[in-house]
């Protein structure tokens, strides 16, 4: 049995950690009667056994259940190491679906709402010395539509886009060890056109007196040291690392740069101190990466940069939102540059942080996404804000990320188009994101009917099947010139909400394609279907024609990875098995014609 053990959050490693993935008792309470026979205490016996991280609908976790169970409960114990006796304790969680109650040894010290982020407690007084009990009490309101919950589905069984749901922990669970006085928060902004790196650090508990090192490093040479006195909380330092150097700044290739194609990182260590005493050490990584637009294209670094991304849904057969190892998020990414992709939509889910750090060193873009809700309302408002204010927090680091999706095809905002509420409300998750983050590109409703947005992104599936001649020169007429694509009605909306208008910004096709090829015994659908690998191909190579025939997309995002459940639309199947020579996928990419890849 796999158990996630790598550790879980890769740009603020401490060595001092303790995993607490594994067997954890586990219980249904679907009349919601465990907090009234107070399930917290160590007396109650739970029926179930569960693998943690996996959710209870998924076959990693043992139980395999896909029914709906709005409450469920966990259990676990475990033994602090000695050496932490004199130390703050934190108790961590990679991500919870969707509302969760913490207790250890019978008391409660936390609730978290919020199904997609990280959350963590401070549990050091709540710990006896001995053997520690931690129970986690769940609610998934399996069928409320106006919490973030993306593609899992509000009715028991799969359907069209939608998939099994995903109740209680998912992501993993551990322990910490910290001292009193720690690094509670650590920033990196990249100034790129300056050279510059700005530090931003939070320390918690009597930092005054102390003082922090930094140490820069870029592939094993030291860039930088730095010391910093610590007279305050909160503490910002601003490091030039090219030094009038002329090949660290991009002149030549990408210099120092953080791109797909050179993912080049700096690794830094950053120690706090009290005289010569170490009394925390921090382990990070950096990005020097810019994103923006000019002339009605993306630039990365200064330079137009062609984004080819592909739909992402992040689904395993036997995981769910689980991948079932790290080396399986490392594979997706693996797989997709093997076809020429150089980055995705991570699409309806906040992905797992190993997903990012290795699209960090691999190099791959990825275009960050939020769970939705379907329903509009003032509950669904609140929370949506929630989760995207704990998602930068989280991956605001990360120099994969280029983009962040907070709406989708107007879910969430069904009457976008017209009604005035929900367009302030695409407009304040617009303007709140880039309030918390300056150094990436917003789509305000990635699809259609946008309302201020920094890439113009559209969704168009009218391309037909192979012999669909008039639907298919219609589609590519769509995407011929600016007029054509803005004029369009995919799915028969307007590509701008009433009282909005295309301003320049670049336009992108976000989604299409979703080719139906059955491979085994799985049935299912796509938005094309073809019969055989060569026809898969073909039919490949005809819709990315018409996309590289147009005059104005200034990138793609190809539907999709992978086949997922009953979508059997994927460029692989659903256990990642290629449906075709892949390489011929990636030549296509790079533009090459069919009949050239046949000579």
């Amino acid at each position: 049995m796999v158990y996630r053990e790598e550790y879980p959050r890769p740009q603020f490693v401490r060595k001092e950690w303790l995993n607490l993935n594994g067997i954890w008792q586990f219980g249904f309470d679907d009349h919601n009667i465990g907090l009234k026979e107070k399930w917290f205490n160590k007396e109650h016996a739970f029926e179930h056994s569960i693998h943690v991280p996996f959710a209870y609908q998924s076959k990693l976790s043992g139980i395999n259940d896909p029914s709906f169970h709005d409450w469920v409960w966990y259990r676990r114990e475990f033994q602090i190491p000695k050496d932490w006796n004199d130390k703050y304790v934190i108790l961590h969680f990679g991500a919870v679906d969707y509302r969760s109650w913490v207790y250890v040894n019978e008391q409660l010290v936390g609730f978290h709402e919020g199904g997609h982020v990280s959350f963590s407690f401070d549990i050091t007084n709540y710990l006896n010395g001995g053997i520690e009990t931690l129970v986690v009490r769940v609610e998934d309101p399996s069928t409320d539509e106006t919490i973030p919950r993306g593609k899992q589905f509000w009715i028991e069984k799969s359907d069209k886009i939608w998939y099994t749901r995903t109740t209680g922990i998912w992501q993993t669970v551990w322990l910490e060890a910290i001292s009193p006085t720690h690094l509670s928060k650590l920033r990196f902004t990249p100034e790129v056109d300056k050279g510059d790196i700005t530090i931003d650090l939070e320390i918690s508990g009597e930092y005054v007196g102390k003082e922090v090192e930094i140490e820069i490093n870029f592939k094993d040479e030291i860039v930088c040291k730095d010391r910093l006195d610590i007279i305050d909380k909160f503490n910002k330092r601003s490091i030039n690392l090219t030094n009038r150097k002329i090949f660290r700044t991009g002149f030549h290739h990408d210099g120092w740069n953080w791109t797909p194609e050179h993912p080049n990182l700096f690794d830094v260590i950053i120690t706090l101190k009290n005289g010569n005493e170490i009394i925390d050490k921090i382990e990070s990584y950096f990005g020097m990466r810019k994103i923006h637009t000019e002339n009605g294209m993306v630039y990365l670094n200064n330079k137009p940069y062609y984004q080819k991304l592909v739909l992402d849904q992040g689904y395993w057969p036997e995981g769910l939102l689980t991948a079932p190892s790290d080396g399986d998020l490392k594979k997706d990414i693996e797989l997709a540059i093997s076809m020429g992709f150089n980055g995705c939509r991570k699409h309806q889910k906040v992905e797992d942080p190993r997903f990012l750090y290795w699209a960090d060193r691999i190099g791959f873009l990825v275009w960050g996404e939020c769970a939705a809700n379907v329903f509009y309302s003032e509950d669904a408002v609140s929370r949506l804000t929630k989760e995207w204010i704990e998602i930068i927090e989280r991956d605001y680091n990360h120099p994969c990320i280029v983009s962040w999706v907070p709406l989708n095809e107007s879910w969430g905002i069904p009457q976008v188009r017209d009604n005035k509420q929900q367009q302030h409300h695409s407009l304040a998750m617009y303007h709140l994101i880039h309030s918390l983050d300056t150094t990436r590109l917003v789509i305000s409703n990635d699809g259609w009917e946008l309302t201020k947005s920094d890439i113009c992104a559209i969704h168009n599936y009218k391309h037909g099947n192979k012999d669909e001649s008039y639907q298919y020169e219609a589609f590519k007429e769509d995407l011929l010139t600016k007029e054509n694509i803005l004029s369009s009605k995919p799915a028969k909306r307007n590509i701008y909400s009433n009282s909005f208008k295309h301003d320049g910004e670049p336009i992108l096709l976000t989604e299409f394609g979703g080719i139906g090829f059955k491979v085994g015994g799985v049935n299912g659908w796509g938005y094309t279907s073809v019969e055989n690998e060569e026809e898969f191909i073909n039919d490949y190579n005809r819709i990315m024609e018409a996309v590289y025939s147009s005059r104005i997309l200034h990138g793609f995002c190809y539907t999709q990875l992978t086949d997922v459940e009953q979508e059997i639309n994927g460029l692989l199947t659903y256990d990642r098995t290629p449906k075709c020579d892949l390489d011929k996928i990636k030549q296509i990419n790079c533009g090459w014609h069919l009949e050239t890849i046949k000579e």
